[in-house]
């Protein structure tokens, strides 16, 4: 298993429009069950609050699920947004599942709230908080998993935990940060592709090892939807792209059926916003997943892929994923990092 390019998970929890929470945690320990029995190496979560279409927004008790009903595979956040938090919080979640599942939790955290502003002060967030206090929390929070911690308060769970910990960013900002601190970087490149390149250029430049990394760890977002046909594949992948398109028009819905020629028959805004998305997708038949994800691999000579596959049909995404674990013996590292 060590010898394959290093392939993850990542899952909303997708709410397909008819269907409930319930049903969508369900369908998530399918995808986990099956990633488990599988070759793949993390399996993420990520923190989402007010979306109609994303059920993973305690993701700390959905994760704990999820390495409840699994043996093998990493389970983590993809990521916690950490300005929600207190860092003692985090640390006491995360020690308590590392403490439930030792090593296999994974923490990656984020500095966007994961919601608008409503929403946030909902959550009691406060809105004239300083963004540039997040690299302040990742090193208190490092420092409260650490064997031993300088707070006066001691997280517990947490303290001696040392969850690993990864930076996730779509700007340079997360690049620099994780660089700085010597930590492993996840670019959310499946959803904001634009700052890709840069940002991993300046995390490769810029890294520094540390007690938690020797050298950089680059693992990027990526979208795969896969089917018998390439004609199946664009189809199913259009309950996606109706989701994303609505999502950036400010209006965030259920995962809908899939429709045919959804790019084409879409308003501008709409072509404009998938051609943006698709540079990081590979969409078709298994000898087209393998083909365009090893470009992927190749142009950005990324370390690790984290996957995503948003359809309707559940049985349809379990199959995307099969024909996903096929393509992935034929895949490789990146011969030269091309920057």
């Amino acid at each position: 298993m060590s010898s394959l390019y290093p392939l993850s998970v990542l899952d909303l929890a997708p709410i397909v429009q008819g269907s409930s929470p319930a049903e969508s945690f369900k369908n998530t320990i399918q995808l986990a069950q099956q990633a488990d029995a599988g070759q793949f190496t993390r399996y993420w979560l990520a923190e989402h609050h007010g979306m109609v279409g994303i059920a993973s927004a305690a993701t700390s008790v959905l994760i704990a699920h999820v390495a409840n009903h699994t043996q093998r595979i990493r389970v983590g956040a993809g990521g916690i947004m950490l300005p929600n938090h207190s860092p003692l919080v985090i640390a006491e979640q995360f020690g308590t599942l590392e403490s439930l599942f030792p090593n296999r939790i994974d923490l990656g955290l984020g500095r966007a709230p994961g919601s608008d502003q409503r929403t946030a002060q909902a959550l009691r967030r406060n809105l004239q908080s300083d963004p540039n206090e997040f690299p302040h929390d990742v090193l208190e929070l490092l420092d409260y998993l650490s064997n031993a911690p300088q707070q006066p308060v001691p997280a517990v769970p947490g303290k001696g935990t040392n969850v690993p910990i990864w930076i996730l960013g779509s700007s340079l900002f997360g690049a620099q940060l994780a660089a700085m601190l010597g930590l492993p970087y996840a670019f959310a490149s499946h959803f904001a592709p634009a700052q890709m390149m840069d940002a991993i250029a300046v995390y490769r430049s810029q890294f520094k090892p540390s007690e938690y990394l020797a050298k950089p760890h680059v693992m990027l977002g990526f979208n795969v939807f896969a089917a018998d046909t390439d004609e199946k594949a664009h189809y199913l992948a259009s309950s996606w792209q109706q989701s994303f398109v609505s999502l950036r028009q400010g209006r965030p819905i259920q995962l809908p059926p899939p429709v045919a020629n959804y790019i084409e028959r879409s308003a501008d805004i709409g072509q404009a916003v998938m051609e943006h998305a698709l540079k990081c997708a590979a969409i078709g038949s298994l000898d087209t997943i393998t083909q365009q994800t090893q470009a992927f691999i190749d142009k950005t000579g990324a370390d690790e892929l984290m996957v995503t596959c948003n359809m309707f049909d559940q049985q349809a995404r379990l199959e995307s994923y099969a024909l996903l674990a096929q393509a992935h013996k034929q895949l490789r590292p990146a011969p030269t990092v091309n920057l």
